[in-house]
């Protein structure tokens, strides 16, 4: 069954909601991610991103949400300039390549300590989007619900130690994802839960054995 957002799309600034309302999602879901607004980013965009972006307006989108803008703000519009005023360093790649689907961005970003990060998310229409990598780590991260997400070696009982975690918290899981890159190697859950991690929960998970990190978002 459609979402209301699949028949008219989302409140926004902009044209098409594949290309500005989901293209600042991405970004602001980046930047989330990243923990921080990026002191540099370089923004590679891949089908219809490429072909598109500065008609449709979605390199302003990306910028806005780097900067932590939801698809409604107005400051959209002049994203490039607010980013410059806070000291961003940004560029666009147009990558012909075909990687599947059309509306496809990588962010690789640098904080002012040259830490860097790279993300890859789609905007699927709607304005809904879904983060595919992080760092070279498969996962699905959509931004439209409570979400935990943690870096870990696959080894027996990494599961448990997380899901009896949350029960002690009296946190509910709602759906439970396992990525890994193969057999005792690096993998990743993606959580969603009836109710946001609160942080002394988050910091007793990363201090379980073969925990790498772990990560929280509210909904976008």
């Amino acid at each position: 069954m459609n979402s209301i957002f699949d028949i008219i799309g989302p409140i926004m600034i902009g044209p098409s909601s594949s290309h500005t309302a989901g293209a600042a999602r991405l970004g602001k879901m980046a930047r989330c991610i990243f923990r921080s607004t990026p002191k540099k980013v370089d923004l590679t965009l891949y089908g219809s991103f490429a072909k598109t972006y500065k008609g449709h307006g979605t390199d302003r989108a990306l910028i806005g949400g780097l900067l932590g803008y939801k698809e409604d703000d107005a400051n959209i519009r002049v994203a490039h300039e607010l980013a410059k005023k806070e000291g961003m360093e940004f560029s666009f790649i147009e990558s012909p390549l075909d990687v599947g689907h059309p509306n496809v961005v990588r962010f690789d970003m640098y904080d002012e300590h040259n830490r860097h990060m790279t993300v890859i998310g789609r905007s699927l229409g709607g304005g809904q989007i879904m983060i595919t990598e992080v760092d070279g780590n498969d996962m699905s991260i959509t931004g439209d619900e409570f979400t935990l997400v943690v870096f870990h070696e696959d080894r027996p009982g990494a599961i448990s130690l997380i899901s009896q975690a949350l029960s002690e918290s009296d946190i509910n899981i709602a759906t439970m994802r396992v990525f890994r890159k193969g057999k005792h190697k690096d993998a990743v859950m993606v959580i969603t839960t009836d109710t946001v991690v609160n942080p002394i929960t988050v910091q007793f998970m990363r201090e379980f054995p073969g925990i790498q990190d772990v990560m929280t978002f509210e909904a976008l």
